[in-house]
């Protein structure tokens, strides 16, 4: 950590920040009249609104440790260097749809970005029973674009060479992921914890070898499988919507790993939606709901698969399945395609999986199933959610298509398996 940091207060912020152009550039020359609240709900940093006479911004600063645990869990404060050149290589790959950066301190841990007006975290308002007219378009064209180009599919090879290169050097946060989604889920890890009633369900999951094998076979593809820039961990508190805008944020976890992950964690999210539904609403708004979110997991999927094919065909220009091979010769590349398609989906089911009981069991568990008070009834929906979970990490290459993911979730919804 530099001799120089020091975190940021509602008191101490407009001080220091009042003459970075780029931000009072946004919020106004006097830092007399910014308001300041500290609005951080994450497991990592601190995050302000900057309120000023002409405008909003967004302020995030590292921390030196993690949040959610306290100073006994130190970290470094390269997680903002590694947001900030994530966001600017997504904001290049796909126009928009992140926030823009305004300005960016390195020593001091510090991103200051684009406030998004009238937005409201996903996670949000899945939980509160609300729609997003485009949620899906938006969601699947992303996950899509970010993963073809940032692939030896589109990119000069020594661009993307060197950009694993730095982003390998996200060590800590990977390390995160190893452990708290990979590992800790599947034996007593210090830190995890788990909602009463579950322990039957716990148990079948710690004794399946084979399903513990098949999650470390697709942490071995987290560790060494380089094909693309990944968010990194693209949940449902990682966007935020109006009532018909998508933005993507907080890619602070970004690394070049597998196509399928982004998708994997992404659809996890919106089954831990669906299956903590009852716990929120009841009989036909329940149902309508649930449908919802079904479609949108549909409607993604289709997303991704269509872009990704037009991106195939039209943006083709890295190493990988060259058109020299193919199109040149008059050759077809469609089989090709389906194959890679089938590959990145084969993943996704197994990362969703994982992502689902991870959730539940180790140390950052989702407010879907956390802000039901009924325990039996937490326990009840989790433990479907838990289950299903293991089907997908055992069944990957049976659930080949995202109807039969739906099919699943539906099945599980109507079980009693506790």
């Amino acid at each position: 950590m530099p001799d120089n940091y020091l975190a940021l207060t509602p008191e101490s912020l407009p001080e220091r920040l009042c003459k970075i152009k780029e931000i009072a550039g946004e919020v106004g020359a006097d830092p007399n009249s910014w308001d300041v609240a500290e609005v951080g709900d994450g497991n990592l940093n601190l995050v302000f609104i900057v309120t000023g006479d002409l405008g909003k911004v967004i302020v995030k600063q590292a921390l030196p440790y993690v949040r959610l645990v306290g100073d006994s869990w130190p970290l470094t404060l390269e997680r903002a260097f590694f947001e900030y050149n994530a966001l600017i290589r997504q904001e290049e790959r796909d126009p928009g749809v992140v926030p823009k950066v305004l300005y960016f301190d390195s020593a001091q841990g510090l991103i200051a970005m684009e406030y998004l007006e009238n937005h409201k975290i996903l996670r949000n308002k899945l939980i509160d029973g609300e729609k997003v007219d485009g949620l899906s378009e938006v969601l699947g064209l992303h996950c899509a674009r970010i993963a073809f180009k940032g692939s030896d599919l589109y990119m000069e090879t020594k661009t993307k060479k060197s950009d694993v290169s730095l982003f390998e050097k996200n060590i800590e946060l990977m390390a995160i992921t190893e452990n708290l989604v990979f590992t800790d889920p599947y034996f007593t890890a210090e830190m995890n914890s788990n909602t009463e009633g579950l322990e039957k369900i716990i148990n079948i999951l710690r004794n399946d070898i084979k399903m513990k094998t098949c999650v470390q076979n697709m942490l071995r593809k987290f560790a060494s499988n380089t094909e693309t820039m990944c968010h990194g961990d693209l949940h449902s508190g990682s966007i935020m919507c109006t009532n018909n805008q998508t933005r993507v944020i907080d890619p602070e976890f970004a690394f070049y790993g597998p196509m399928g992950f982004d998708l994997g964690m992404l659809l996890a999210n919106f089954l831990m939606a669906y299956f903590s539904q009852e716990g929120h609403r009841k009989n036909s708004e329940q149902s309508d709901y649930q449908s919802w979110i079904c479609t949108i997991m549909k409607e993604t999927v289709e997303h991704f698969q269509a872009e990704f094919s037009t991106l195939w065909n039209s943006a083709r220009n890295g190493i990988l399945f060259p058109k020299t091979l193919f199109e040149d010769q008059g050759h077809s590349s469609l089989s090709a395609l389906e194959s890679f398609l089938n590959s990145i989906w084969s993943d996704a089911v197994g990362f969703c999986g994982i992502e689902m009981h991870r959730r539940c069991l180790s140390l950052a568990h989702n407010a879907d199933f956390e802000l039901i008070e009924d325990t039996k009834l937490r326990a009840k929906l989790e433990a479907r959610n838990l289950l299903m979970g293991r089907d997908l990490i055992l069944e990957t290459q049976n659930i080949d298509t995202v109807e039969k993911l739906i099919t699943m979730a539906q099945d599980y919804n109507s079980k009693d398996v506790l």
